[in-house]
């Protein structure tokens, strides 16, 4: 393979950088670039995403029988050009045997490729041991909702070729203490979400080995009593991290704000939870999991109304904007969320830039927030993932700076 050299500007440091790659390794990093006159007109350097919470795109559902490897390799290679090198394929709440073949296939399909078995570090089920009650069970069809099942679970487990990593659920369920005390045994993350839940059972989650509250503020009722509610107490316990939705619909600015002040930038984490309708076309779509209807501002919503959402179209990388200029944060604080602290939860390799190691690059450009919108752009010209390399955008003749 021959050697890659691509310059840019450090994201977290506004330095010069040239980076030589070469048989998926990264071989030197030097602050010396070939033109400094053309400073002024390098991209930035940035990690790769890691979004633990992507349920498909472009019409397919990783939940749904008619899942194919061949489907799995092109969701990821489109989340690669939106800047996610990492991803959690995510099954929302359906049947066993939908299940049972969606998990089939995404363990082939880390099998069948070397850069999905690792762009594909394990998947996340999101139920269906959640609340079967209206607004806590969100978009999920209540009919498959059920109580947590270890011995389904384990199922599922072996057909998965032990690639589940994440299982939300609702702490209040009957056996749900029993259910996370044996999953923080074998490793798997266990995330609040889709809850009523109580503090004290919340409190119950975490002593029992709860680590994660899922979408903190959406999967949850309408009207919350303004003291005892599932969402102070997550935001409380410090044993949590929290994942939020910041498309900038699923929370108003304010809240997105308040929320990850409270819980800290550590133990904060962005995700997209991107719906499998995600990429198409105003209109509406029949799908297994729910009906859903993409509006013109391309909100994704049940049909009929414009406030109950279902599932997001937004890629992560527009979380990581939102919360840049909603949340106060620098630009280095927004990309941990969003690459650094996912690889921490789940104990994976934070390195983007590390000589002897593969490249996980993302090259961009920023342009200037406005008044009419004060979300600034980021525009993804190139992904370097290891052996695989993604170029989509030739350089402009200038940028804005992230620092």
């Amino acid at each position: 393979m021959c050697a890659v050299v691509i310059q840019g500007l450090r994201y977290d440091t506004g330095q010069p950088a040239r980076v030589t790659i070469e048989d998926g390794l990264v071989r030197l990093v030097t602050g010396r670039v070939s033109d400094p006159i053309a400073l002024g007109r390098l991209p930035w350097l940035g990690p790769g995403l890691l979004d633990l919470q992507v349920n498909g795109f472009g019409g397919q559902e990783f939940a749904s029988k008619s899942l194919t490897v061949e489907k799995v390799s092109f969701i990821a290679e489109k989340l690669a050009e939106f800047g996610v090198t990492r991803f959690l394929p995510t099954l929302t709440t359906q049947p066993p045997e939908v299940f049972e073949h969606a998990l089939s296939v995404l363990a082939k399909a880390r099998e069948s490729d070397r850069w999905l078995g690792k762009a594909i570090p394990g998947f996340h089920l999101e139920g269906p041991f959640i609340s079967p009650e209206e607004g806590a069970r969100g978009a999920h069809p209540r009919e498959f909702c059920r109580l947590p099942d270890w011995d389904l679970f384990c199922r599922w487990q072996d057909v998965a070729q032990g690639n589940i990593r994440i299982i939300t659920l609702a702490p209040e369920l009957p056996g749900s203490v029993e259910f996370i005390e044996k999953a923080t045994v074998a490793g798997v993350i266990v995330g609040i979400g889709h809850t009523a839940a109580s503090a004290s059972e919340i409190y119950a989650a975490v002593q029992a080995g709860a680590r994660l509250s899922t979408h903190l503020g959406n999967g949850c009722q309408a009207v919350l009593h303004r003291h005892h509610n599932p969402i102070w107490p997550q935001l409380a316990e410090d044993r949590l991290w929290a994942s939020f939705i910041a498309d900038g619909h699923h929370l108003p600015p304010p809240v997105l704000k308040s929320m990850i002040r409270a819980k800290g930038l550590q133990r904060s984490i962005l995700i997209s939870d991107l719906s499998g309708q995600a990429g198409q076309p105003p209109g509406i779509y029949r799908s297994p999991f729910c009906d859903v209807e993409v509006l013109e501002d391309g909100r994704l919503v049940v049909p009929g109304q414009r406030e109950y959402l279902a599932g997001a179209s937004a890629p992560l990388l527009r979380g990581v904007a939102v919360a840049r200029a909603y949340v106060g944060l620098e630009w280095h604080e927004a990309f941990a969320m969003a690459s650094k602290h996912p690889a921490q939860l789940l104990g994976l390799s934070e390195d983007w830039l590390r000589e002897g190691e593969p490249p996980n690059i993302l090259l961009f450009e920023v342009d200037e927030p406005t008044e009419e919108n004060p979300v600034p752009g980021i525009r993804v010209q190139e992904v370097i993932f290891g052996e695989k390399r993604f170029q989509l955008r030739q350089p402009a003749s200038q940028t804005s700076s992230p620092s």
